[in-house]
């Protein structure tokens, strides 16, 4: 018998165009200061970061509706609220200190067993999930699910035919990747905020070059080497210590839902 007998949620050529248009709008909501490079996106640097707050959780949801409909049955549905709960437990027990967050290599590990729909749903599903849980419901939330939900997502898109150790090596080095993608992207997203009018702030109309500089700068400083490089660390040990045996119990859930499999 094989480990993974088909993905937890199937993604229809529908689904998957409506799946790649928001990966790129929500690639395209967060690199917006990157992407307002003309003088004349100037006066609408103030209005464009709550715009995409209302926009972004609009997005989520025609996502997830459409993955939904697309094959989430009463197994995948109950497999997602038992792995979003386990989740949403898993966060407050770094708090994010110094980066220590359990709940990426989790979302890894999923995505690689149960596909990139399921990923994607979980990603989502497991952030908001711990932000009531921890209370951190707030304008960065959405960004949060989009982010997660993508890294849960590429972690299904990995070779399949990589097994055994190889596999948990690919694992591990791809959650350090994502630890540093989400890190970027969520610094991305608070850069424009925080780094105000310093010399590391944004210029509004400014060179792409000029505000790409300002912003490796001010994310390295900031997050990149703290917060990232703990968040990298964990998910690298979480992995290389727990992965053979979470990816066993996984594989074994997924035997017995027996996704894909003909009723």
């Amino acid at each position: 018998m094989t480990d993974f007998l088909g993905p937890a949620v199937r993604i229809r050529r529908r689904t998957a165009l409506v799946l790649t248009t928001a990966v790129v709008a929500g690639l395209a909501m967060f690199c917006w200061p990157l992407l307002s490079s003309s003088p004349g996106t100037a006066a609408h640097t103030t209005d464009a970061p709550f715009v995409f707050m209302v926009t972004l959780p609009v997005l989520i949801l025609i996502v997830l509706a459409e993955l939904s409909s697309g094959g989430l049955d009463a197994k995948a549905l109950a497999l997602l609220g038992v792995l979003a709960g386990v989740d949403a437990a898993l966060r407050p027990l770094g708090a994010g200190t110094g980066g220590i967050e359990l709940v990426f290599f989790l979302l890894v590990l999923a995505g690689r067993v149960f596909g990139p729909g399921f990923g994607f749903v979980l990603g989502s599903t497991s952030l908001f999930a711990s932000a009531l849980l921890t209370g951190g419901v707030g304008p960065w939330l959405p960004f949060q699910m989009l982010a997660s939900s993508l890294l849960a997502m590429g972690a299904g898109l990995l070779p399949g035919r990589v097994k055994g150790r190889w596999e948990i090596a690919m694992l591990a080095a791809y959650g350090v990747v994502a630890a540093y993608f989400y890190g970027l992207a969520m610094s991305m997203f608070t850069w424009p905020f925080l780094a105000g009018t310093t010399e590391l702030g944004f210029v509004p109309g400014g060179s792409l070059g000029e505000n790409l500089h300002r912003f490796l700068v001010f994310t390295v400083l900031t997050s990149t080497l703290g917060w990232d490089t703990g968040r990298a660390l964990t998910n690298l040990v979480a992995i290389l210590v727990l992965g053979p045996a979470v990816l066993t119990v996984l594989r074994r859930a997924a035997r017995r839902a027996a996704f894909g499999s003909r009723v």
